[in-house]
């Protein structure tokens, strides 16, 4: 049987994200990591040039829940279908997000093919929130004939969604950041070059990225500015909150990942203050790689992918942060120590181990 996986993410092209990151890296490109034949939707505007290997599925109408819900499945489905020519061609499905609608379109689209569901968090987080998508989870989990998480936080986080879950069928498999980027990171200064901490927060500014308590305790920190690298609107829609509290915020754009990881060298730290969960922090992990220290809130999935390698603190206290920042603006050598310990931490996470562990996983199911 083939080895080829046929996989959907129903996010446009170009939307920011640790998992769309990670979806590209893994099945695109001119030799993908994973074989695949690839989807996801087409954006409104016209998309610059896509990676090798992409297809888009111009499908509009992405909801939550009720009718127009159920109606967006059948049409991601009708659309997978016609582009997937010969399944005989796929050897197994690789279910990106337990919740949202990729994942039923493509067990509907290619019924009889053995299923990996991958959990990225986000699809956690609505089933929460949404009823409609805590039954696509549910639904989900019960179809897949594997479960992958990157890290056990995010299994104990699934499993109280879903309590009846066969737990043989979880998977601890972690993301992985490019292996390039270990062996080959951007140049980084060998000193600091200011005596004031120069901070980067980087990724999507949702609300559980926790923006709002970083921002309203960083005017209590001595010494530190902030850079924010996030999608344009975004940070626009950050202003009303920014005015009142007179917080020193610099808006470096929303940067292609090489563009990023030159960016790292111009701080200090990067900064991580999500309040509820995170997959596993490939953003936190890529800055490791380049040198760059990562303070921390220790929710699930950062304090098992970052630990001791980082600095945790408290960003919903104000004098914790600031204590915090404080130490490691004048705590001698703490700076340095940091980037060691990143350094031997993120190359614990490869890519190319990810990839070698998912293929492996389907070939046990085919």
């Amino acid at each position: 049987m083939s080895h080829l996986v046929a996989t959907a993410l129903d996010l446009p092209f170009g939307s920011a994200g640790g998992s769309v990151e990670l979806f590209l890296d893994l099945y695109t490109g001119q030799n993908p990591l994973v074989p695949a034949q690839a989807f996801m939707l087409s954006p409104q505007a016209q998309p610059p040039q896509l990676p090798p290997g992409l297809e888009l599925l111009p499908v509009p109408g992405k909801c939550l829940a009720g009718g127009p819900f159920t109606h967006y499945v059948h049409a991601l489905r009708r659309a997978l279908s016609h582009r997937i020519v010969d399944p005989a061609d796929i050897g197994v499905l690789h279910l990106q997000h337990l919740a949202f609608g990729a994942a039923p379109a493509l067990i509907r689209a290619l019924p009889d093919h053995p299923r990996i569901a991958l959990v990225h968090g986000t699809d956690l987080l609505f089933a929460e929130a949404h009823p409609d998508q805590l039954g696509v989870l549910r639904e989900t989990t019960r179809a897949a004939d594997a479960i992958v998480v990157p890290t056990t936080a995010m299994s104990d986080r699934l499993l109280r969604l879903a309590p009846t879950t066969d737990r043989r069928k979880i998977e601890t498999i972690p993301w992985g950041i490019p292996d390039h980027l270990l062996t080959s990171p951007p140049p980084r200064p060998d000193h600091r070059t200011t005596s004031h901490l120069r901070l980067l927060y980087a990724g999507r500014l949702t609300t559980e990225k926790g923006i709002e308590a970083l921002l309203h305790a960083l005017p209590f920190a001595q010494a530190a500015e902030l850079s924010i690298a996030a999608p344009r609107h975004q940070f626009h829609a950050l202003a009303p909150l920014l005015r009142p509290l007179g917080a020193q915020v610099r808006y470096v754009g929303w940067l292609r990942r090489p563009q990023l990881w030159k960016t790292f060298a111009d701080h200090d730290a990067l900064v991580m203050p999500s309040t509820t969960l995170e997959a596993m922090g490939l953003v936190a992990l890529e800055a490791q790689a380049c040198g760059l220290p990562v303070v921390y809130q220790p929710v699930a999935g950062l304090k098992e992918s970052i630990g001791v390698s980082g600095l945790a603190t408290d960003f919903t206290s104000p004098t914790a942060l600031a204590r915090d920042l404080e130490r490691l603006r004048t705590t001698t050598g703490l700076i340095a120590a940091l980037q060691a310990a990143g350094r031997a931490n993120a190359a614990r996470y490869p890519l190319s181990t990810t990839a070698s562990a998912l293929i492996a996983l389907g070939r046990q199911l085919t």
